[in-house]
């Protein structure tokens, strides 16, 4: 809650005091207007992205006659959105473990796609996933060390227990909001967590200690970014909305979603109060080579937040995005497209692709009743 300036406080309540003594509504009036003008609303904008993916294609596609990687067509055509908001956040799905480079099944790329992912607008990032220890403790620490070298903020996965405990949950102020982020997956494909290494897992009995914690910062609001739910599956299963409940029973304040590979619905819920929280099960891929229908694409999500006496969802939408590859668009490089992108600058394949992705998922919105969270085209 913002305070008043204390002389302007004292004096506002000395005259409400005495105010019915002397009847005069009309000093009432402007003493209590001048109190309410002294309430500033602060606001803050955030969007949050989907899967930050680099298959073997990607990086061969990426690679230079030089030898080193240019990502330059990645994101251009939305970077301006990105970059528009206070805060964006996203899954970085590989790891940073320097050479050999790889792709599926044990990610690694090359660091010149993290400075991409910089410069199109990202401020944070996710990093537990299943795929945080494709590369054992090298690639844990090495990703860590290069988003520290970036100066990017990130959550999710930690050198040791200390840094963990000093560094979890992350606590970000930006315009006097406070914001923690909590993020936990529900595996590592198998692969143990090498000593003294940590990647934050789903586990209700340590997430419960976390959101606590969290608690004790005082925030504003509380969002956890959950990796979770069954791979190309559109709709959330049974332990994903049960998950969802158990965190908003525990005081998060929103929760975005991923892991699927594809979108899933989203929910606008109102809780007793009146108050908003949003739930987005599956944002999909941000950028891959993924092909299967449905999978070479995803959605971003974007929150306003209010705050005056009260903390406040005010506003939240989303937006779809397409992933043009090679083979498809017959350029280089792979390149993400908003969609709603002028069909004239695309190519038949691409328009016919864009337009099976955005249809698919419109109609799993419409059936789910996403009606109230609208969609934006991204210019």
């Amino acid at each position: 809650m913002h305070k008043l300036d204390v002389k302007t406080f004292f004096v506002a309540m000395f005259m409400l005091i005495i105010m019915p003594s002397c009847h005069n509504g009309r000093v009432k009036a402007q003493v209590e207007q001048q109190m309410a003008d002294t309430v500033v609303t602060q606001r803050v904008t955030l969007l949050f992205a989907g899967d930050l993916m680099q298959h073997i294609t990607q990086i061969n596609a990426a690679k230079t006659k030089a030898g080193s990687y240019d990502y330059s067509s990645y994101f251009d055509k939305v970077s301006p959105y990105i970059q528009s908001f206070d805060l964006a956040i996203a899954n970085l799905e590989v790891t940073l473990g320097g050479k050999p480079y790889s792709g599926y099944p044990r990610f690694c790329a090359p660091d010149e796609y993290l400075f991409a992912i910089r410069d199109a607008g990202f401020d944070i990032l996710e990093t537990a996933n299943n795929h945080s220890a494709d590369k054992g403790q090298r690639g844990i620490e090495r990703t860590i060390q290069m988003l520290d070298s970036l100066k990017m903020s990130h959550f999710g996965t930690y050198i040791n227990e200390n840094e963990r405990e000093k560094n979890y949950p992350l606590l970000v102020e930006k315009n006097g909001i406070k914001i923690v982020f909590l993020n936990y997956t529900y595996d590592t494909n198998g692969i143990p967590v090498p000593a003294p290494n940590v990647v934050n897992l789903i586990d209700k009995q340590q997430m419960a200690l976390d959101i606590a914690k969290a608690k004790a910062m005082n925030p504003d609001v509380i969002i956890a970014c959950m990796h979770w739910g069954i791979e190309y599956a559109m709709v959330p299963n049974a332990a994903q909305r049960e998950l969802a409940d158990w965190l908003f029973s525990q005081g998060v304040t929103h929760v975005i979603g991923g892991h699927p590979h594809v979108v899933q619905p989203l929910e606008l819920r109102t809780d007793t109060n009146g108050a908003k929280h949003l739930l987005a099960y599956s944002l999909g891929n941000f950028i891959s080579n993924q092909w299967m229908e449905n999978s070479d694409g995803g959605m971003v999500v974007s929150m306003t937040l209010e705050k005056d006496s009260v903390t406040r969802l005010a506003d939240c939408n989303y937006s779809l995005v397409w992933v043009s590859r090679p083979p498809v668009s017959h350029q280089k490089n792979h390149r993400l497209y908003p969609v709603g992108y002028p069909d004239e600058k695309l190519n038949a394949e691409e328009r016919r692709k864009m337009k099976v992705f955005s249809g698919n998922a419109r109609r799993l919105f419409q059936k789910h009743n996403v009606g109230d969270i609208q969609e934006h085209f991204i210019k």
